[in-house]
């Protein structure tokens, strides 16, 4: 293939070999990420046969980077951002601090590379990536919980602490720069940082949901489409030339600002195939980085690299959170996330090498850890409900951690009894849970939610919510499940409802189920489960659907 043909050839070749490796790992029970990541490695420079263009591999999956970034914008509110800073601020900095700490130590004191380049290598194993994260999030519903808002949030912090690490790198190149000259570069950073935000939430909050309104009334789709992706792509980078911050920061604020507007959950609709497509690019590029022969010449080095990422900044982050007086569920899912490093790692080393701070080693080292990390990230996610359980069963120290003194985990005292008698108990208050709630009027109902601000919001409208997992017996136990008559569940993912029923009929032998099913085999497995009444979400639907055409 000719010359001209570069940027379609790589991407025949990277989606082509993304997309059957992705099969092969789904079939061998690996996350398909893990396929993604080999498909990289293939058609990389350091593999025979076929060689993609890395850079331009590189630059698509920024675009990747930018429209994940704008999608979690749109569904990460200012609100969500102010709730989770007593943990995400003083945690993100303290854990990119201990993390740069041990990899500084490890390159300074046993490769010996001088002080500058341990610093940034160890810098580099400090941040998470943000792709990974929401990857991981999105996979298991847990993005719009409370775990997954506590994670953003500590990712935004790391994204603007890394900000101003590239901007003070060149300092550190630059001879005869003083202490004055340094803090000047700090404040300028600092500024331009807050410059930025503020246009984003002063002038950007009304302009962008103007546009789109604009574009919405032409009534076309195609337009609607590439605004959103113009919105998305557009200030990512015109807010890192204007203000210097990094296309994901300028790109979730882009998200940030249309999360009020009208628009909000379209433009999240049409951005989404784009989403998915670049993101496996981003994980195709950071394979093509690789060069394997690293695994021969510095077997140990890579070991060492990887014990930083997996098992210091895990226990680091863990620790961290359960300091802040957070539960254990909250410290395993915070530990987990951050347990990978991904494009940020790669733009710091990068700059790192281009300013001859950095030995050519450190980027294969960090290639190898973002590699390992980042496919077995979904499997330490997958550990984390198992490994809970485990512990909580064998520890009461444990247990204690996990009930932490939360006012939102018991019922108010002043609830009254006419309310918790033959009461149903509604776990999960999404949009089914929503609209069960309203159509159930003025019936007895307690609601159980592990998302701290759907129960702040219940609680404030006068309506009775537990917070908590409903598979535990306390939480069970907090909504009188007792005296219940019936246990609606709706929640997405039904894998817990045999273990919840279980639980919750001990305590009620007498208790009726509802599930919401949504394939004929998961709602075979729910009746044989023992729960009572089992409704298909498409039959349902066609049922009152049917009912509404008869009338």
């Amino acid at each position: 293939m000719h010359d001209g043909m570069t940027l379609i050839s790589t991407l025949a070749a990277a989606f082509g070999l993304a997309l059957v490796l992705g099969l092969l790992a789904q079939w061998a029970r690996l996350p398909a990420l893990v396929g993604y990541l080999l498909a990289g490695v293939l058609i990389g420079p350091h593999t025979p046969g076929f060689v993609g263009d890395v850079h331009l591999a590189q630059q698509l999956s920024e675009v990747g980077v930018m429209l994940l970034m704008f999608g979690v914008g749109l569904h990460f509110s200012v609100h969500d951002l102010v709730s989770v800073k007593g943990i995400a601020l003083p945690g993100a900095l303290v854990q990119m601090a201990a993390a740069t700490a041990m990899g500084a130590g490890l390159a300074h004191w046993w490769w010996g590379w001088d002080l500058a380049a341990s610093l940034i290598f160890g810098l580099a194993l400090s941040v998470a990536s943000t792709v990974v994260l929401l990857r991981a999030l999105e996979s298991r519903e847990l993005l719009h919980s409370g775990n997954g808002r506590i994670a953003v949030g500590w990712l935004v912090v790391e994204d603007l602490a890394m900000v101003l690490a590239l901007v003070l790198m060149p300092v550190l190149s630059g001879p005869g720069e003083g202490g004055s000259a340094l803090w000047l570069t700090i404040g300028k950073t600092l500024l331009a940082v807050a410059a930025f935000i503020a246009v984003m939430l002063i002038v950007g909050r009304r302009l962008l949901p103007w546009l789109l309104w604009q574009v919405n009334r032409t009534g076309s789709r195609e337009l609607f489409t590439l605004a959103t992706v113009a919105a998305a792509v557009g200030l990512a980078v015109g807010a890192a030339a204007l203000f210097g911050v990094s296309v994901a920061l300028g790109a979730f604020f882009a998200g940030l600002v249309l999360r009020e507007s009208a628009f909000s959950e379209r433009a999240a609709h049409e951005s989404l195939p784009l989403r998915d497509a670049f993101a496996v690019l981003f994980f195709v590029a950071v394979g093509m980085l690789f060069d394997p022969r690293i695994l021969i010449d510095q077997p140990l080095a890579v070991l060492a690299t990887v014990a930083v990422i997996l098992v210091g900044k895990t226990f680091a982050a863990g620790a961290l959170v359960l300091l802040l007086r957070y539960p254990l569920s909250t410290a395993l899912t915070v530990a987990v996330s951050l347990a990978q490093i991904g494009e940020f790692s790669f733009i710091l080393l990068g700059l790192g090498q281009s300013l001859g701070l950095v030995p050519a080693e450190a980027t294969s080292l960090v290639v190898a850890g973002a590699i390992v990390s980042i496919a077995l990230n979904p499997l330490l996610f997958a550990g984390v409900e198992p490994l809970r359980s485990w512990v909580l069963k064998r520890s009461a120290w444990a247990r204690k951690l996990e009930a932490r003194d939360d006012p939102l985990a018991e019922l108010p005292a002043d609830t009254p009894q006419s309310a918790l008698a033959g009461q149903v108990v509604l776990v999960g208050h999404g949009s089914l849970g929503t609209a069960l709630h309203d159509e159930l009027g003025s019936r007895p109902l307690v609601v159980i939610d592990r998302d701290r601000e759907v129960v702040e919001k219940l609680r404030a409208a006068g309506h009775a919510a537990v917070l908590g997992e409903a598979t535990e017996a306390m939480t069970l136990v907090q909504a009188h499940i007792a005296q219940a008559a019936w246990l609606v569940v709706a929640v997405s993912d039904v894998r817990v409802v045999p273990a919840m029923l279980a639980t919750a009929r001990q305590l009620n032998p007498e208790l009726r189920c509802a599930v919401v099913a949504h394939t004929g085999e998961e709602a075979q497995w729910l009746k044989e489960a023992g729960v009572n009444e089992v409704l298909r979400a498409q039959q349902a639907l066609a049922q009152a659907l049917a009912r509404v055409v008869a009338a």
